[in-house]
């Protein structure tokens, strides 16, 4: 499956992973110069810093799975173990970024520290229950192979 979207998108996520390598490593250069406009992060600079780093090597893992999984639909075999694995990957990594996040609201709670464990909290989820679904949906496609 080689539309023009799907494409678009692969090519999207392969620059979000490498362009994502440089930023995670600069984490604590770049938290060292923003720590010089906001006292807060001034204060906690290297626990910030481990947060972001972790939540850095955690999309990274993200982007790596949906990379794989992405490879799988061009190649227009989506429905395969592997992707399986590679949602629940996706999932168990979501919930390490969210309660990674949670240190933060201890130290300096803000409104886009609840957001951002929100949306990784249903990240998390929603990446389970699809690993779910795609796991049903592998040993259906395996059941009618052997049938034909």
């Amino acid at each position: 499956m080689k539309d023009k979207l799907t494409v678009f998108t692969k090519h999207l996520l392969d620059f979000m992973f490498f362009a994502g390598i440089p930023v995670t490593c600069a984490v604590p250069f770049l938290t060292y110069g923003y720590g010089a406009f906001a006292p807060s992060y001034r204060r906690y600079m290297v626990v910030f810093s481990v947060i972001l780093i972790l939540s850095g090597v955690m999309a990274l893992q993200i982007l790596y799975e949906l990379r794989r999984v992405f490879a799988t639909v061009i190649a227009g075999d989506c429905f395969k173990n592997e992707n399986t694995v590679s949602l629940s990957k996706m999932g168990r990594s979501s919930f390490v970024i969210a309660a990674v996040w949670c240190v933060r609201i201890f130290l300096d709670p803000t409104p886009s520290v609840f957001i951002i464990i929100a949306v990784f909290i249903i990240a998390g989820l929603f990446s389970k229950v699809l690993s779910r679904v795609f796991g049903r949906a592998v040993a259906y496609k395996i059941e009618n192979d052997l049938t034909i």
